[in-house]
């Protein structure tokens, strides 16, 4: 044997117990992190309807105590009473994430019902579809104040008492659209951007302290909120590709199969949580090769509707159907809309509020 066959045969092991070691340690470290949420308080904002109401569901199943909130009451109260029909513990307010005062008051509501608060998620959540010609200033303020400071509002309130115990999670629901930008989605986008950067920074501060923050980064989700999102400009032909697209098997996630997932993450304090190999592939290669990812989106944004229809007013999902939409194409979304409370107790499509 030469010896550079030598050299590259002592390389091969060592990098081969270098890995098996690595593969050693995160399996030691999860397994000491992981966590049981039977007994613990869950809170989830957003938790009356969509991913929210499926997280919470899976959450009593598994034994917590779970505290959700929403800005409809109508939403939550059909969304709590779900959930206490599966027997669970369960406390719920109406709380608009983005105004601190309502945060304190939820968070205070929450420690009277269950003494404690143990893993936080930050789900809730608002959607704007259209060109940038029709967003306005006040659609980039309600986004960040629903996407980034409703998580920073909550964890302001629950954070000193989880330090205090040495012990907590906080998981931040973002999307990829915090990795990359989504044509048609821009408020969205930079609102869940900010998130992301926010989350991952409390992930590398709190770790020390037992306190392990995890981000999430789903792409499309089965949940029914398209019937909830915002649509601007020709918002019948925004809801019909948005819809469609949402709703496809091969392209979306089911909620249920989603919410598992994240709560595995969870349990496990784990830093980051993907889908599917491809919403991990697509990310990386936007930052490897920006110029080519510029041009794809770019090229995306050409095929989507061009401004027009009703301009920076907004419609509903509910109020923006086509013969496109809802159709055999949007069926499994329709299914879970129902499922999720995205749909009123009387079969009428609740008023926008919190995913």
């Amino acid at each position: 044997m030469s010896g550079i066959s030598r050299v590259l045969e002592r390389g091969a092991r060592i990098a081969g117990a270098t890995a098996i070691a690595w593969l050693a340690a995160r399996t030691c470290l999860r397994s000491l992190r992981t966590i049981d949420l039977r007994g613990r308080v869950v809170v989830i904002t957003g938790g009356s309807r969509g991913l929210g109401l499926t997280l919470a569901r899976q959450c009593v199943r598994e034994g917590a105590r779970v505290a959700i909130c929403g800005r409809g009451a109508d939403d939550l109260e059909r969304g709590a009473s779900q959930l206490r029909s599966l027997g669970g513990a369960v406390a719920s307010q109406v709380c608009d994430v983005g105004d601190p005062q309502q945060v304190s008051e939820f968070v205070a509501h929450v420690r009277d019902a269950f003494g404690h608060i143990d893993v936080l998620i930050n789900n809730a959540g608002m959607i704007q579809v259209g060109p940038l010609e029709t967003m306005t200033l006040n659609d980039f303020e309600d986004a960040l104040a629903t996407h980034y400071w409703g998580p920073v509002h909550m964890v302001q309130a629950t954070l000193p008492e989880m330090r205090r115990r040495h012990s907590g999670r906080i998981v931040n629901i973002v999307s990829i659209g915090g990795e990359i930008a989504v044509p048609h989605l821009v408020p969205y986008c930079a609102s869940k951007f900010a998130l992301a950067g926010f989350s991952r920074g409390l992930r590398t501060s709190l770790a020390r302290e037992n306190v392990f923050v995890t981000t999430v980064f789903p792409g499309l989700m089965r949940t029914g909120s398209h019937l909830q999102a915002e649509f601007k400009g020709r918002h019948r032909e925004e809801f019909a590709w948005f819809s469609i697209l949402g709703a496809l098997p091969i392209a979306s996630t089911d909620a249920e199969t989603a919410a598992r997932k994240i709560l595995r993450g969870c349990r496990e304090g784990r830093a980051e949580v993907h889908f599917s190999v491809p919403e991990r592939i697509v990310p990386a290669l936007a930052t490897l090769c920006p110029e080519l990812a510029a041009e794809l989106t770019s090229m995306a944004d050409r095929l989507l509707p061009s401004p027009g229809g009703i301009d920076t007013s907004s419609a509903r999902g509910i109020e923006s159907q086509s013969a496109w939409s809802p159709s055999w194409l949007t069926t499994l979304s329709d299914k879970a809309a129902r499922r999720n409370n995205e749909v009123g107790g009387n079969g009428t499509h609740t008023q926008f509020g919190t995913n």
